[in-house]
C-alpha cells in the first residue's frame, strides 16, 4: 500500500509500505479520506513523534476492508470512521467509563499505526459505521465533532443560554454546532481570520467578533476556549459572565501567563473552570461518537468540503506539511487516499 511515513523530524514522504492484515477482533479499513490534525503538525515539525518510523493520522473514513477472527457484524464495503483512542478496559479510570484519563492507552496514529495510509487496521470496537448518504470527507470530521460535543457535554451545558466559542477553527466549528443542535439561546463566534468567522456563520453561528477589533461588552453564560492559544484562554476570563461555565477544550503548546486582574476574573465572576480531553463516554466509544454519525445522517451536523481549506492527495503529504512549515495553512488540510 500507499503511506505517508514519518521517517524522522520534518521527514515525511509518501512511500511503498506493507499492507497491514486485521488480527482476531481487529477490523481493516480502507482509507479513503483523512484530516490533518493541529497535534500531527509538532510530530512531524518538531519532536513529538513516539518513535520512528511511523505512520500518524486519526481523522479520517473509510470502508470496510477485511475483519480479523471473531468480527462478524460489519460488511465489506461498509462506510465507517474509527476512535482513535485504545484504553487499557483495566485501569480505575477505564472502570468508571473515563477513557480518556485511561494512564495505560495506546492511540491510532500516534503510538501505533494511523490513517496517512490507504489502510488501517483498527480494533472492532473502535469502528463507528455511519450511513451510505454521508461523504467520505464529512465522515473523516468524525473526530474533530466529537471533541467539541465532549467539551460541551462537560460544562454542564443547558438550552437557552448566550454561548460564546473562541476560536473560530474545525474544533470551534462543531463546537458551535453542537450548542445551536442542543439549544442554545445564541451562539458568538471570536477569532481574528474573516475566513474562519464567514465559515462559522455558514454553520450556524448568530453573531461572530473579530477580536483584533477588541471585545464586546457582552458576557455569556457559556464560554467554550478551542484555539488552544493565550489570547483566547485569556479572553475566555474576560467574556465570561459571573457565574458562567468556562471549558477550555484547545490544547496550548506555549506557556500561558494571566495578569492577577486577568485571573482575578475567576474569583470575582465565581465562574466555573473545567478541561476537556479527547472525546469518550461510555459504554465506549460514547454518545458523543452516536450522536455525530445520528447527526451527520440527519443533515443537521454540517461537516463539508467547505470546512477543508485545502486537499492534496496521499502521495503529495509532504506538501501538505510543507504548508505548515511555510506558515501558509488558514484551515484543516485533508488528504484523499
Amino acid at each position: 500500500m500507499k503511506a505517508g511515513v514519518l521517517f524522522a523530524k520534518g521527514d515525511i514522504r509518501c512511500v511503498e509500505w506493507e499492507t497491514p492484515k486485521p488480527k482476531a477482533g481487529e477490523v481493516l479499513i480502507r482509507v479513503r479520506a483523512t484530516g490533518i490534525c493541529g497535534s500531527d503538525v509538532p510530530r512531524v515539525l518538531g519532536n513529538e513523534a513516539k518513535y520512528y518510523p511511523i505512520i500518524l493520522g486519526h481523522e479520517f473514513s473509510g470502508e470496510v476492508a477485511g475483519m480479523g477472527e471473531g468480527v462478524d457484524d460489519l460488511t465489506p464495503g461498509q462506510r465507517v470512521t474509527a476512535a482513535p483512542l485504545v484504553p487499557c478496559m483495566k485501569c480505575e479510570d477505564c472502570a468508571r467509563g473515563n477513557y480518556s484519563l485511561c494512564k495505560h492507552y495506546s492511540f491510532i496514529g500516534s503510538r501505533v499505526s494511523g490513517s496517512f495510509a490507504e489502510y488501517v487496521c483498527v480494533p472492532r470496537a473502535n469502528v463507528v459505521p455511519f450511513d451510505d448518504s454521508v461523504s467520505f470527507v464529512s465522515g473523516a470530521f468524525f473526530e474533530p465533532s466529537t471533541v467539541g460535543l465532549h467539551g460541551v457535554r462537560l460544562s454542564g451545558f443547558i438550552g437557552g443560554r448566550d454561548c460564546a466559542v473562541l476560536g473560530g477553527g474545525t474544533i470551534g466549528s462543531f463546537t458551535l454546532q453542537w450548542l445551536k443542535i442542543l439549544g442554545a439561546k445564541s451562539v458568538t463566534v471570536f477569532d481574528i481570520s474573516n475566513e474562519r468567522l464567514a465559515i462559522a456563520r455558514s454553520v450556524g453561528a448568530d453573531y461572530t467578533v473579530n477580536t483584533t477589533n477588541g471585545l464586546p461588552d457582552t458576557k455569556y453564560d457559556f464560554v467554550y476556549e478551542t484555539a488552544g492559544q493565550p489570547a483566547t484562554m485569556i479572553d475566555a476570563f474576560e467574556v465570561a459572565a459571573n457565574k458562567a461555565s468556562v471549558c477550555f477544550i484547545g490544547t496550548p503548546h506555549v506557556p500561558v501567563t494571566f495578569t492577577q486582574k486577568q485571573w482575578e476574573c475567576m474569583n470575582r465572576k465565581e465562574f466555573r473552570l473545567t478541561g476537556s480531553w479527547m472525546s469518550y463516554s461510555a459504554p465506549f466509544p460514547g454518545e458523543e461518537w452516536e450522536l455525530t454519525a445520528h447527526y451527520l445522517g440527519t443533515g443537521a451536523l454540517k461537516a463539508d468540503e467547505s470546512l477543508v481549506y485545502r486537499f492534496f492527495p496521499l502521495d503529495e503529504i509532504d506538501r501538505a506539511f510543507a504548508l505548515y512549515a511555510e506558515g501558509k495553512v488558514g484551515g484543516k488540510l485533508m488528504l484523499k487516499c
